[in-house]
């Protein structure tokens, strides 16, 4: 996405794993509803039922998208209270059932890894498992730590970071097996790859919108038939008595748009991330001196993150930042800060390594000139870094 602004730079967002630019078409159905139809839903007279109309118009569109019906979508402010809903819920109901231990893995997004911090607190016991450094789950160990008190796994459909993707369907099979429920967030994986419940037969699934193109402050929770979890809102009866909180219709509105047009092009869309993805790789590539984070074939198509050596990736982003460009060292929700990424340390990075990468996520926005814009500024911007290093590593791995 290469736009002029007042100094005449480009300006390229290569950011799209933190946040996406919203669609005209969302904005336009946002419009609409924040200016004609702005009743609140649970009113009985005409303004109230139009606005509830368009919230179940949107659960429908929701359930569309990822192979649901339309009764198992409940809306939430977005991914991260999808993910708190998802496993805190899963985990009061099964404790009951005298199942308390929880699986996971260290890679996940703070939104999971936090939740299960929260709940070994109150006594819950959990278990994160180790990943290879290609940043793929085997089967193999999602198995092996199961246990007859396992009540709840939960892995990431694909790593907010790294972009690798998860055999999420293999891994709900083992949990179905055992009679655990399976959550998966699926908040990166929507609108890059295919995204359909049965398919995966998952019994829990978390999706936001401001990925997708829609507004920030609005996601969904999956929740199969027939899944007991607890509430974590008190309050009315709003999403059938599940979520209490007056529906944020005009987001919701949105977010069914969005999620509407995220799969009528997705064929398209990969292919052309795919091949902005391999171009920007090679170009990397041919400044040296770096290593590509996860495996290379099984990630995101739009996700590149990459280590570069004897650099701190704050400086990079800050540096390339002054030249248009937007990108990151890591998640957003860990910006502004100076310890290494988890994830990355959790693949087996050195610290070093870790401190000096960066993510790169392009959507359908970017162009082949946007590519070779970042490469052309990045291979400046190192060169300039590496000159005024002290220390020179001469036999760096640059294998993937």
């Amino acid at each position: 996405m290469m736009l002029n602004i007042s100094d005449a730079r480009p300006f390229i967002y290569a950011d799209n794993a933190a946040t996406t630019r919203i669609s005209e078409n969302v904005l336009r159905t946002m419009i609409t509803v924040l200016r004609d139809e702005y009743g609140n839903p649970s009113s009985v007279y005409g303004l109230g039922r139009r606005a509830k109309k368009r919230v179940e118009e949107s659960r429908q569109q929701v359930a569309d998208a990822i192979g649901a019906v339309s009764g198992e979508i409940y809306f939430t402010s977005g991914g991260t209270e999808s993910d708190n809903w998802a496993i805190k819920g899963s985990a009061i109901t099964q404790r009951k059932k005298g199942k308390p231990h929880i699986v996971s893995t260290a890679f996940e997004h703070h939104a999971v890894l936090n939740s299960l911090a929260s709940l070994k607190n109150q006594g819950f016991e959990v278990t994160l498992l180790d990943i290879p450094p290609n940043g793929i789950l085997q089967t193999e160990q999602l198995q092996e730590s199961l246990r007859d008190n396992t009540g709840l796994a939960s892995v990431v459909f694909a790593n907010n970071e790294i972009g690798t993707i998860q055999p999420v369907a293999e891994l709900a099979a083992i949990c179905r097996s055992r009679g655990i429920l399976f959550h998966t967030d699926a908040v990166q994986a929507m609108g890059n790859i295919p995204v359909n419940v049965r398919q995966l037969d998952v019994d829990l699934l978390s999706i936001s919108g401001h990925k997708i193109h829609a507004a920030k402050g609005v996601g969904a929770l999956y929740i199969r038939k027939g899944v007991e979890i607890a509430g974590l809102m008190d309050g009315g009866a709003q999403e059938r008595f599940r979520r209490a909180g007056t529906e944020n219709t005009a987001a919701i509105a949105g977010f069914g748009t969005a999620m509407q047009e995220t799969v009528a092009d997705l064929p398209q869309r990969t292919a052309y991330l795919l091949e902005l993805r391999e171009r920007f790789i090679e170009g990397v590539f041919r400044i040296g001196r770096c290593r590509l984070n996860g495996d290379r074939e099984k990630r995101l198509p739009g996700n590149v993150n990459i280590s570069f050596e004897n650099v701190e990736g704050e400086s990079l982003v800050l540096i390339l930042d002054m030249q248009g460009i937007c990108c990151s060292t890591g998640s957003a929700c860990s910006s502004g800060s100076l310890e290494a990424s988890h994830v990355l340390l959790a693949i087996g990075l050195p610290i070093e390594l870790a401190r000096g990468s960066l993510r790169f996520t392009f959507s359908e926005d970017n162009t082949i000139a946007d590519i070779d814009y970042i490469i052309t500024k990045l291979d400046t911007a190192l060169k300039k870094l590496w000159g005024m290093s002290p220390i020179a590593c001469k036999n760096f791995d640059k294998k993937f």
